[in-house]
């Protein structure tokens, strides 16, 4: 090979080599800017797998979950009327204990218990004991109430100045003294006129109220007939149907301050509507509605001393729905049929009810009415001691009477068309009150009220 041959192969072998090295060097920077590439979506994914992570995680939340249950169980008016009183004296004292036994069950298996104690507790000062028309009852009727499981007593009602202004205030005093709420009176006007109760954890808001008689004295409240003194006037809650728009107002306050105060649930407690009737007034619907309207729970009445209709009533501009119990009819009494003749002549103020309402609390702090719930309750009068005895009969079903409770004759045969006129003034306005909630339908079939 000449000089020359061998000077033209070196160049070639030079640009070959910078030709590779050009070739070399643009796949190298090729496969940096791939894997660079490869590394920015990989990243670009795992930071939107963090942002979904995040923003799954910030939105899930821990299920609802029920934190607790009030279950609170009510029953009608307790009237000491002298027969009651008479068969109850025991040497120097008196004697209540035959009245619950058998509803005691019912009574501690609630959570708390409410009963209407329509009576005073005068005692001695205020004269002698005695039933109607001006009720005063010994002391020891509070201690077999809270014997027999009941937690609350309601003294806003017509009888509540059957002993005066000293009466009215002594009530009270002996309530504290034997550690029973009370609700409606006060003994003075210092104290608070509604409680707020906790029970299992869940504040429930109570109220009770009575109507008054038209006062012929300006200024002045009127009960049971009796113009009570001025200073009694700011001691009980009560309305008078011709300043309704006061009670409206009052009520709305007392719902305010309740709420103010942590109530989780409302409940008011009317002593309203007419005596003997089995239907509800005007006046009761559209308190009740009122009522509902301002965010009320549930309505529980007494004083017609026959049980009344339910009713679930919405608010007309709200979704809050109330349920009412018109009138819980009597607890105890001397009202017979013998006795009344044709005030009430087909028994009906020896039927009572156990009502009850439930309220839940959930882990998102709301509470909720859960269920509602009616046992029909008869008083049974018969010989015993030193008079007539009274006996409260809870009646699940038409024939417990006999086959539970061992009435035979006419008992058993009463217990039985007691039950029969409960289930037919409640059974439709509970079970449409029991299907809305989801709770259990105490009666199969809504019957229509037959009076």
């Amino acid at each position: 090979m000449t000089r020359e041959q061998r000077k033209k192969a070196i160049r070639r072998r030079r640009i070959f080599l910078a030709v590779c090295a050009v070739i070399l060097t643009g796949l190298i920077a090729l496969i940096v800017w791939g894997a660079s590439a490869i590394s920015h979506v990989v990243r670009q994914e795992d930071k939107k797998q963090d942002t979904v992570s995040e923003k799954t995680s910030s939105t899930e939340k821990e299920p609802v979950k029920l934190v607790s249950s009030a279950t609170v169980i009510n029953t009608g008016d307790i009237l000491i009327h002298n027969p009651v009183l008479n068969g109850a004296k025991s040497g120097d004292t008196y004697d209540f204990s035959a009245f619950f036994p058998l509803v005691k069950p019912y009574i501690t298996a609630a959570d708390y218990a409410v009963i209407n104690l329509e009576v005073t507790l005068g005692g001695p000062q205020a004269g002698s004991y005695k039933g109607y028309p001006a009720f005063n009852t010994p002391d020891v009727l509070i201690d077999e109430l809270l014997a027999s499981g009941f937690s609350m007593v309601l003294t806003a009602n017509n009888h509540s100045y059957d002993t005066g202004l000293y009466g009215m205030k002594r009530t009270v005093q002996v309530l504290k003294e034997k550690k029973m709420d009370y609700i409606g009176t006060r003994e003075t006007a210092a104290e608070p006129n509604y409680l707020v109760k906790t029970v299992n954890g869940i504040r429930i808001g109570m109220a009770c109220f009575t109507y008054e008689n038209t006062s012929p004295t300006p200024g002045r409240k009127s009960l049971n007939g009796n113009l009570i003194a001025e200073e009694a006037n700011a001691l009980i809650n009560s309305f008078a149907y011709e300043q309704i728009d006061s009670f409206y107002t009052d009520a709305e306050n007392m719902v305010k301050a309740m709420k103010k105060d942590g109530a989780d649930a409302i409940v008011f407690y009317m002593h309203w509507g007419n005596e003997y009737k089995l239907k509800e007034d005007t006046w009761q619907r559209t308190i009740a509605q009122k009522l509902c309207n301002m965010g009320v729970d549930v309505i529980v009445g007494g004083h017609p001393h026959v049980i009344e209709p339910m009713a679930l009533l919405h608010a007309e501009d709200s979704e809050n729905t109330t349920v009412c119990l018109y009138s819980m009819g009597n607890s105890v009494s001397n009202q017979r049929r013998e006795e009344l003749g044709n005030l009430s002549p087909n028994g009906h103020t020896e039927d009572g009810v156990l009502f009850s309402y439930t309220f839940d609390r959930y882990s998102d702090g709301k509470t909720v009415l859960s269920a509602v719930d009616a046992i029909p309750t008869w008083v049974d009068k018969y010989r015993g001691g030193s008079g007539w005895q009274y006996k409260i009969i809870p009646l699940e079903s038409p024939n417990d009477g006999s086959q539970k409770y061992g009435l035979s004759g006419s008992s058993a045969q009463k217990a039985a068309e007691s039950y029969a006129r409960t289930k037919g003034l409640l059974a439709e306005g509970l079970t449409e009150c029991q299907t809305a909630l989801g709770c259990k339908v105490r009666f199969a079939e809504a019957t229509p009220a037959n009076p």
